[in-house]
């Protein structure tokens, strides 16, 4: 059976960390779609902007203030969205924050909320939505994992073992309800993005990067979140990037940690920027939008799709050289 977006019509989702980047872009993305929207950050601000820029699009829409590293707060949302349409359709984990630097030299709270807002936040919300599936007898979680699920972000140690740590969680729920064939649990694993998180992420390197131009566009990646809520799949990768980037890391995986994390020490010495936590321990500050600032202008789709290409026969000559 052929499934459009007129199937999402009236559905209603639950998104979180809906007030900037991603969120925002999948928030607008399932209120085209015509869903009933339930948003959740920690900025009530920010979530406010969001509420009204999916009204704009004439979707119902309830924000409701949440740190999803607080299990009451997560129970709340649940509660809200029952109230406000009296069934969940799809729960969207999106929130999420990350600090970069020398893993001693982040101070531990902030290594700590990492792990509560990414590993417990997703935790919080597959807890808190599963029973209401099971009474319902359907519904779709969908998580937003990122690459990082396969592979370690270079001097992310925490933020790393939280996106691991995820898709561990997230494949033993799938076999946990495999029995139940209107419940599915789906996850997403894009590269990095060309959107505000990293202007609000914390960072202890002394680095102030700009998003290379090469990330992907938040919009494109919102696009795969509404595709698995129209066709469910355990695991999902939205981009020829992601995918190639995993199977570089199943090649190479000791090559690609170390020569990144090789860059970022040369990068480190030349840098002296002040830390900062960023978003991890407050609300993301300004801006609240989806893209963030880019070090060069983004080229088209095609000219992405060409390098990626060319990465990849560069892999496989060199895979193919060791084995001969």
């Amino acid at each position: 059976m052929k499934i459009s977006y007129q199937d999402l019509r009236n559905k209603t989702v639950v998104i979180t960390g809906a007030s900037s980047g991603v969120g925002l872009a999948t928030a607008e993305a399932f209120a085209r779609a015509g869903c009933k929207l339930i948003l959740a950050s920690r900025g009530e601000e920010a979530l406010n902007n969001a509420v009204e820029r999916c009204r704009a699009l004439g979707a119902q829409s309830l924000g409701v203030p949440t740190d999803v590293s607080e299990y009451e707060h997560v129970e709340n949302l649940v509660n809200r969205a029952l109230e406000f349409t009296g069934s969940i359709d799809y729960w969207v984990n999106n929130a999420g924050v990350m600090a970069s630097g020398k893993f001693e030299e982040i101070p531990i709270e902030v290594s700590h909320q990492v792990v509560k807002t990414n590993l417990f936040g997703y935790m919080n919300g597959a807890h808190a939505v599963i029973p209401v599936f099971k009474r319902q007898g359907y519904g779709v979680l969908i998580n937003n994992v990122s690459i990082g699920g396969f592979m370690p972000a270079p001097y992310s140690a925490v933020y790393s073992s939280t996106k691991f740590g995820i898709k561990g969680m997230m494949e033993c729920i799938q076999g946990e309800l495999s029995d139940e064939a209107d419940i599915h649990v789906c996850n997403l694993y894009p590269q990095i993005q060309r959107s505000t998180g990293n202007m609000h992420s914390a960072k202890y390197s002394g680095l102030d990067f700009k998003i290379p131009p090469s990330a992907a566009d938040p919009k494109d990646t919102a696009k795969a979140l509404l595709n698995l809520a129209l066709n469910p799949k355990k695991d999902k990768f939205p981009d020829f990037n992601s995918w190639a980037l995993k199977t570089m890391h199943d090649i190479f995986p000791k090559l690609l940690v170390n020569t990144a994390s090789a860059g970022m020490r040369v990068l480190m010495k030349l840098k002296d920027g002040a830390p900062t936590d960023g978003n991890v321990l407050r609300p993301s500050g300004f801006p609240h939008r989806i893209y963030g600032e880019t070090l060069l202008p983004v080229p088209s789709k095609r000219t992405k799709l060409v390098l990626g290409l060319g990465v990849l026969a560069a892999v496989g000559l060199i895979f193919a050289g060791k084995r001969g």
